[in-house]
């Protein structure tokens, strides 16, 4: 029987914020020790909106192991270059 390799990210997306947030602690749960958080563009807030629910109501011993911001760089269908902001936050339990 082959092992599933453990996922550790979650992506944000247009879902609301507490689908996020079960996604986390559904992970957790599974035995990871750490979840990315990764976000682009308007859903940023997004995902500090789900390290904050977490870290108030539900993980209170949860921790931002890294974060990181950066630029993606698209390329549009037109050929067109689109820079796009992220944030990655790594989080674990303490």
């Amino acid at each position: 029987m082959t092992e599933k390799p453990k996922r550790d990210l979650v992506i944000m997306g247009v879902k609301p914020v507490m689908n996020y947030v079960v996604a986390c602690i559904t992970l957790f749960n599974d035995g990871n020790e750490t979840v990315m958080i990764r976000a682009r563009g308007k859903h940023i807030n997004k995902a500090v909106d789900t390290l904050e629910l977490l870290r108030r109501v539900f993980l209170r011993d949860l921790v931002v192991r890294k974060t990181r911001i950066g630029t993606d760089v698209l390329t549009r269908d037109d050929g067109n270059e689109a820079k796009v902001s992220i944030i990655e936050i790594v989080i674990a339990p303490s």
